[in-house]
């Protein structure tokens, strides 16, 4: 498989470990779409509490994992050429809203999931994006609108910390 491994990956963006939700990006064009792949395993924490009583369903990989699986392969076309993988420096990526999602079918261990994401607007430091979620050709999620902002790492801290650190 061509594109970007996880090493251009953590080198983009602030993820690591098991918060980390993209394996890899299979195509970009910077500045307008990326696609990414994340691998659904049957050996990842949010089945640790299952047991051999679990029927099928309880298999269903976490839509919140999904949608955040999805933000973050928005969050790499948004940065894909100012990439910052230090959330203590530089500029700060923050999720602003995200609107029109729809649920579709589920993934479960075995499945790949296929983002696919295009930038619809970019104002300053703001970006718009949408796009898709699939696993073996089924929608699994659509997300009509992500807004993703970057800020100076600076303007986040709280402000007795910026108090001290300007004196």
């Amino acid at each position: 498989m061509t594109g970007y491994g996880v090493d251009r990956i953590k080198n983009t963006i602030p993820h690591r470990g098991e918060i980390l939700l993209v394996d890899r990006v299979t195509e970009v064009v910077p500045g307008e779409t990326l696609a990414a792949v994340k691998a659904v395993s049957g050996n990842e924490p949010c089945y640790a509490g299952l047991g051999p009583e679990a029927a099928p369903a309880d298999y269903a990989y976490p839509v919140s994992l999904v949608i955040e699986s999805w933000a973050q392969s928005a969050v790499l076309l948004s940065v894909w050429e100012n990439p910052n993988p230090d959330v203590l420096a530089g500029k700060v990526e923050l999720a602003g809203s995200i609107n029109e999602v729809t649920v579709g079918a589920r993934a479960y261990p075995g499945d790949v999931l296929e983002h696919r994401v295009r930038l619809v607007k970019s104002a300053g430091e703001t970006a718009v994006l949408a796009g898709e979620s699939y696993a073996d050709g089924r929608e699994v999620l659509r997300v009509g609108t992500f807004v993703v902002a970057l800020r100076d790492v600076g303007e986040l801290r709280p402000v007795a910390e910026r108090t001290v650190l300007n004196v």
